[in-house]
């Protein structure tokens, strides 16, 4: 027998199926790197701009990662692969610090990390799509443009009743028609009814949000006893959220640490002298090392005599609270930064680059609703990466493994029920 020759439809459909194939085995997991890159790579990496490291867009086009088994390598172990490549020892002297590595990082782990940051930059490139009912700039603006529209409108409106009535008068004399004297303006009962009418909306819509708007502290930043920089503290010296707030892992409260918690480091960190220079909101330049005589006077530490210091005789620091809810709104920092796995980034901004905080999000209730229906539950039993907490939705793991849904958000999970915030 003579073989056939296959056809170059075959031959197109074949090596369309090897590409589809590749691309299946090689391209990334969007998803998943976006929760491996909230979980260890946001604190210290943006996308788009420079933190305590580099800005990661188009980061395959720099050095050798490329490759992604090189870039595994210093992921893995920085130090040792620092220690003979010239590009991350220029990484280290540019930003004053190491990375912290990451052994348990696998290479689909990379794969996956690479494939959301790629995704994240194109969409970072695309030109904003303003959709109805945007929130922002452009929502403030369209409502200017309504009430400018509607206020002529309203005055357009008067003038064309006044030009009706004194057309209405001019006819009359004409045709000899008597009609009493017009009433007033200001005694005219329809104007009158008109105006209160106006009063009230406009009045009530102000009332409404600034009711709305009650207790709501966006952008507050209040003056603290000493100036602590967390862009110091958390960004540059990459000490962890967990180390001064521990408690938010294991307690529905993220509490302020204790002086004590501040001396385990500067009982030998007496100056400041290497870091960058502080300053104040206001460009005044910041002393840090009387920062840290103001923290010694609280601890009552005198650092000519450590070796007798009393760490019970230490005072509390008069904090100023920055983030504030009501009183009948339940917020677990617990549920959110170990079962949820949300980073401090994401309710508190790029604290790693603050020197004095301040309260980014509104921390409204709509905003924490659009947050619930928006995040993704990472179901994965196999090992600690995924959320086991929430094993006990098994209809959503198999929904999302038979590929009856794509994706499963905590309103899914019941996110959106009143008693999971509310008292």
């Amino acid at each position: 027998m003579i073989p056939c020759k296959p056809s170059g439809r075959r031959l197109t459909l074949v090596f369309s199926f090897f590409i589809a194939f590749g691309m299946n085995v090689w391209a990334g997991d969007i998803a998943a790197g976006k929760t491996l890159f909230m979980g260890k790579c946001a604190s210290c990496h943006a996308i788009n701009k420079k933190l305590t490291g580099p800005a990661l867009a188009g980061l395959e086009s720099r050095h050798k990662w490329a490759d992604h088994n090189e870039l595994l390598k210093w992921i893995n172990n920085p130090a040792g692969y620092m220690a003979t490549d010239a590009y991350t020892q220029g990484l280290k002297a540019e930003y004053g610090s190491m990375m912290t590595g990451f052994a348990d990082i696998k290479l689909k782990d990379v794969d996956d990390i690479v494939a959301y940051i790629n995704d994240a930059a194109a969409a970072a490139a695309k030109p904003p799509v303003e959709t109805p009912g945007g929130g922002g700039q452009a929502t403030s603006k369209n409502a200017l443009i309504f009430g400018i529209i509607s206020l002529i409108l309203a005055v357009i409106a008067l003038i064309l009743m006044q030009v009706n009535s004194n057309l209405k008068k001019m006819s009359d004399d004409a045709e000899g028609i008597l009609r009493p004297e017009p009433v007033p303006f200001y005694r005219n009962k329809v104007y009158i009814a008109m105006l209160a009418l106006l009063f009230f909306v406009v009045g009530g819509f102000y009332v409404t949000k600034g009711a709305i708007g009650l207790g709501r502290q966006k952008d507050y930043q209040p003056l603290q006893p000493i100036y602590y920089s967390h862009k110091v503290h958390a960004g540059l010296n990459q000490i962890s959220c967990l180390y001064c707030h521990g408690s938010s892992w294991d307690s529905k409260h993220a509490a302020i640490p204790s002086v004590n918690v501040c001396m385990n480091c500067h009982k030998a960190i007496q100056t400041y002298e290497k870091g960058p220079k502080l300053y104040h909101e206001d460009g005044k330049e910041v002393d840090g090392t009387a920062e840290i005589a103001k923290l010694y006077q609280y601890a009552g530490f005198d650092p000519n005599n450590a070796a007798k210091w009393d760490p019970a005789k230490a005072k509390p620091v008069e904090w100023v609270k920055i983030h504030n809810l009501p009183d009948h709104v339940y917020f677990n920092h617990s549920q959110h930064v170990r079962a949820g796995k949300v980073q401090c980034q994401s309710c508190h901004g790029e604290i790693t680059a603050m020197d004095e905080v301040k309260q980014v999000s509104e921390l409204s209730m709509g905003w924490c609703v659009n947050c619930h229906r928006q995040t993704k539950v990472n179901f994965n039993y196999t090992d600690s990466t995924g959320n086991q907490f929430y094993s006990i939705y098994e209809k959503f793991h198999n929904d999302f493994k038979n590929g009856k849904m794509d994706s499963v958000t905590v309103a899914d999970i019941g996110g959106l029920e009143c008693q999971k915030c509310h008292y």
